[in-house]
């Protein structure tokens, strides 16, 4: 597998300016952020110290009225129930929070600031109460205190390009140390549940086939692939005689994907690109993309769904899978600037089932199958989380400091927590021509 260590770590942090005041000492691992490369984590925020206060005062009443246990600093714990959390210097943690919300709540578990003793739970029990934790007073002046994304996150051609690689480039080895030999970096379908790591090959293979199922493909097919990950979707439809299109924008994909396919002897049937979706040319049979969409940005979707509509032959059927949020949350941060957007996947928006709705319609599609099964991302998620928690050691011989350890644990265990809450689902949509057109040739 291809890999390149050198400053990976600082390309998956963003590139914002240091805030002038230091974070106080820790009192457990006394973890020490490199400056250079995670210059929000290792310079606290300056804050102002009312601002620290009201913060502190508000967190506090949420906390407490949540089943969680907290403590702070050397305080006693206060709760009597849930999962606990330990915040080792409560100032930082406040101001942190007070002057970045949830950036700032994420950059301080980055920092060690805090832990829990279970921390998808004490995540989940988070999730599950998002909308009461700010009183509503706050809530409304959401727009006054919420960071808007920077336009250099937009997804332009350049910009796409930019927001993919510092994800999907990051290093194929570090990838393969927490997913399953098949490479596979989406939800899975289990046949029972729960699961254990065992079960996750056999329940990517079943989430693939559904989906190939859905769209109909099988000997002779003309499939378009946008999104290639690692090339398990388009080995498995070649298998069945496809002939595939795979697109992708991370070259760390495509080499890797192509060499699997080689490998596997299916190079006449699979042809991978580094191309982006809009650009992509031909008519098709089939059109598969999974989990794709979350990072093609609002602003983009309505060009997404026409270019699938452009690409798609008479007759033929469109299988998306698709992580969704409830339409009235997505409407309130759809232009908010998260701790997702900053450290993880940068430009991307999940969408709700009624955003997808009004777009297919817009570009004439229609939704004739919407399947959701958001429990099975929580065990997907869950067992990569572990794995990765397992192969730290290996994390840090790819040359990725403990910072990043400590984004990525938090990044898998917020996901899962979302999943587990219900704030987030995952579903597998058949889209068809809703009407004829003139593209079509006439009636069908």
């Amino acid at each position: 597998m291809k890999t390149s260590v050198s400053d990976r770590t600082a390309s998956s942090a963003a590139a914002a300016p240091a805030a002038a005041a230091p974070a106080a000492a820790l009192a457990t691992d006394r973890l020490r952020a490199d400056a250079a490369r995670w210059p929000d984590v290792a310079h606290g925020p300056r804050g102002s110290a009312t601002r620290t206060a009201v913060t502190r005062l508000i967190v506090q009443r949420a906390l407490a009225a949540l089943p969680l246990r907290t403590a702070l600093g050397d305080a006693p714990v206060t709760g009597d129930e849930g999962p606990l959390v330990r915040v080792h210097d409560p100032e930082a943690f406040f101001r942190r929070i007070g002057t970045d919300g949830l950036i700032g709540f994420g950059e301080s578990y980055m920092a060690g600031e805090w832990e829990a003793d279970d921390l998808v739970g004490a995540l989940t029990v988070l999730a599950s109460h998002l909308t009461s934790l700010v009183p509503r007073p706050l809530q409304r002046l959401r727009g006054a205190w919420a960071r808007r994304r920077p336009s250099g996150q937009r997804n332009t051609l350049e910009g796409a390009r930019q927001n993919i690689h510092r994800h999907y480039d990051l290093s194929n080895d570090l990838f393969a140390l927490f997913l399953d030999p098949t490479m596979t970096y989406s939800s899975a379908v289990f046949r029972k549940r729960p699961v254990v790591w065992s079960d996750l090959t056999d329940a990517q293979h079943r989430k693939i086939d559904r989906l190939l199922d859905l769209a109909g493909v099988g000997d002779g097919t003309r499939l378009l692939e946008i999104g290639t990950g690692w090339g398990e979707l388009a080995l498995r439809a070649a298998a069945r005689g496809a002939r595939v299109v795979s697109v992708t924008l991370s070259q760390e994909q495509r080499d890797l994907a192509t060499s699997r396919i080689a490998q596997a002897g299916h190079a006449d049937r699979v042809s991978v690109e580094l191309c982006d979706y809009r650009q992509v040319t031909g008519r098709y049979d089939a059109v598969v993309s999974v989990e794709m969409i979350e990072a093609v940005g609002a602003d983009y979707w309505p060009v997404y769904f026409d270019t699938l509509e452009r690409l798609l032959l008479p007759g033929g059927r469109i299988a998306l899978q698709a992580i969704t949020m409830p339409h009235a949350r997505m409407l309130a941060t759809r232009t908010t600037y998260t701790w997702i957007h900053k450290y993880i996947f940068p430009g991307g928006l999940i969408p709700s089932v009624e955003a997808i709705e009004q777009h297919t319609a817009a570009a004439g599609l229609r939704m004739r199958e919407n399947d959701g099964y958001g429990g099975h991302y929580a065990e997907t998620l869950r067992l990569w989380r572990e794995r990765f928690t397992q192969r730290s050691a290996e994390v840090d011989a790819l040359g990725f400091d403990p910072v990043f350890r400590r984004m990525w644990e938090f990044y898998l265990a917020y996901s899962e927590a979302g999943f587990r809450a219900g704030y987030l689902d995952v579903r597998q949509l058949l889209l068809t021509r809703a009407t004829t057109t003139a593209r079509d040739g006439g009636l069908r």
